[in-house]
């Protein structure tokens, strides 16, 4: 995702303006280190479970003053460095937008993504 882009493109909708105060952007990399046992990294096999980001984002997206939730996410192997993950929430004020990034990201770790880390 080219997040300059996608935060332009948001930008040229018509009521933007009138309900958007804050974008928030989550870009999830893959590490070259275990976030459990600190052992180097090569590769991590991800599997997204599509229907559930779905479900998710809409469900996000009814909360108050939520304008537009995008996430972009990608079954695979990837090597360290490689994006793995972007979430974009849009929405009228702080108050609203953080804990949705923070909840809606929590969320889809836990129950669309499974990963499998292959270690030296």
């Amino acid at each position: 995702m080219d997040i300059s882009k996608t935060i332009q493109d948001l930008k040229k909708r018509p009521d933007f303006a009138d309900n958007v105060g804050m974008i928030l952007v989550h870009n999830g990399i893959a590490r070259n280190w275990s976030r459990n046992s600190r052992q180097d990294v090569i590769a991590l096999e991800t599997v997204v479970n599509e229907e559930k980001i779905t479900q998710l984002r809409q469900e996000y997206l009814e909360r108050p003053g939520i304008y537009e939730i995008i996430i972009e996410t990608q079954s695979g192997t990837f090597t360290p460095g490689d994006d793995l993950l972007f979430i974009v929430v849009a929405g009228d004020i702080r108050e609203n937008v953080k804990p949705v990034l923070a909840e809606l990201l929590d969320r889809v770790k836990s129950e669309a993504i499974s990963k499998k880390e292959l270690t030296r």
